[in-house]
Formats: C-alpha cells, structure tokens, sequence
C-alpha cells in the first residue's frame, strides 16, 4: 500500500481551507471505490467502499454521493456493538447478520458507526437544495459488505464494519473528508 504524500491538488486544496490545520484527512475516491486516510500528509491507510450506484451528484433527492470537500460534523455510535442497527442516526439494538456474497438484499442497513459529513463549499455541496448534512450524506458500516468496492449505495460512502469501527477511532469531528471522481 502505498504511503506517499497527498496528491498536488488535494495538497493545495488543504492550504486554502480553514481548517487546512487538521492533521487528519480521507479522501475518497468515486472511480477507485476507495477512501484513503492521511495523517500530517502521510497516506497511512487505504479502505474499500462504496459510493453511490447513480453515480456523484449533490442534488438533494438524487442518491449521489456528492463531491467536494466536507468535514465530519458528528460522529454517532461509538459504544454501539460491531453491526447495531441504527435508524434516524438512533442504535435499534438489532444487529445485522453481515452478508458477505455479492448480492443485494432488501434492506440497506445503516451499521456499527456513523461519520456524519457536512459540506464546506458553498455553491457545491453546502446550502439548500444540494447540502450534504441536511441530505444525511454519511460514512457507515453496512450489512451488504459483499458489495463493497463497487458502487452499491444511495448517497453515503459505506465501508465494511471492522473499517469503519477503525476509521472512526482515528478521525474527529471536524476533520476533512475530500470526496473526488
């Protein structure tokens, strides 16, 4: 795995923002299926996701997973047992049996942890119409892990349980979330 430092633009991207101070940043990648997390410019790991299977797009009602950059405006579940079951961002106290084959099941099972991103471009992915926080645009677990690593979802960048339980124990609120093509 390849632990280089941030790509040029992304680089650049994290010197014009306000809170280009963080340390810690993911970027996701729609074409690649992944999000890879660097600490201080240092790539220091990279997940397998899922983005949306319409494609990016920061339309409120599209099911696109919108690009840009954000930040993590709330963090939810962090005592939640591997694979709750959380509904309205609340643990159900259900946890989901982890489906590993390729197949779609019925349900679209929000799981283990949530990693609520909020936009912080005005115009791209912030304000009304196209917000990503007021869209409930998230990084979770999912019980469909059998369809992570290609796109699978209806917005939200899903991960596996066990990645996503690691993900956020190593982010905090506020730290960026760069979503690219």
């Amino acid at each position: 795995m390849p632990r280089g430092p941030l790509p040029d633009s992304i680089e650049a991207l994290q010197q014009r923002l306000p809170s280009s101070a963080h340390k810690v940043l993911a970027v996701v990648s729609l074409s690649k299926q992944t999000l890879s997390l660097y600490r201080d410019g240092n790539m220091i790991e990279t997940y397998p996701v899922s983005t949306s299977k319409y494609g990016a797009g920061n339309r409120d009602g599209s099911y696109r997973t919108p690009l840009g950059v954000h930040s993590i405006r709330e963090k939810i579940g962090g005592d939640a047992p591997f694979g709750a079951i959380f509904k309205g961002r609340k643990n159900t106290h259900q946890v989901a049996e982890i489906v590993s084959g390729h197949t779609k099941t019925a349900h679209d099972f929000i799981t283990s942890r949530i990693l609520w991103l909020e936009g912080q471009e005005p115009g791209i992915n912030r304000g009304e119409g196209i917000d990503s926080y007021a869209r409930y645009i998230y990084i979770h677990g999912t019980h469909e892990e059998g369809l992570i690593g290609k796109p699978a979802s209806i917005g939200c960048i899903r991960m596996r349980n066990r990645d996503v339980v690691e993900l956020f124990d190593r982010m905090r609120e506020g730290d960026l979330v760069v979503i690219v093509e």
